[in-house]
């Protein structure tokens, strides 16, 4: 039985998968469905497959669902219940919040004085 807190939830890290499966990050890594060669490989049903990555140098990156698929179908993991929160707001974001408005204006008034 899947179960997911959100109808649109977000991509989940390896540490949060790491957590969910109750597995060391190692695992996360060799349970992964990558290969140095190729940036891409296709869908593979015994692997935890990523998200589509668009650098080598990108973070591996794990829809909810797949991870539920794999835990049960590769893992046998009866019930399986993905849980993804939003970060929690903190002061650094609204700061960046608040300087990308700043940019945002100056670049409205440069456009306008141009």
């Amino acid at each position: 039985m899947l179960e997911t807190s959100k109808p649109a939830p977000s991509l989940m890290t390896v540490e949060a998968v790491e957590k969910a499966l109750n597995r060391s990050r190692a695992s996360v890594y060799r349970y992964a469905n990558t290969d140095p060669n190729t940036l891409n490989p296709s869908y593979d049903p015994t692997r935890l497959n990523p998200e589509l990555r668009v650098d080598k140098d990108d973070p591996l990156l794990f829809h909810p669902n797949e991870v539920a698929r794999f835990a049960q179908d590769v893992l046998r993991i009866k019930q399986v219940t993905i849980e993804v929160q939003q970060p929690t707001e903190t002061v650094t974001h609204e700061l960046l919040r608040s300087i990308l408005a700043e940019l945002q204006s100056i670049h409205q008034l440069l456009r306008e004085k141009g």
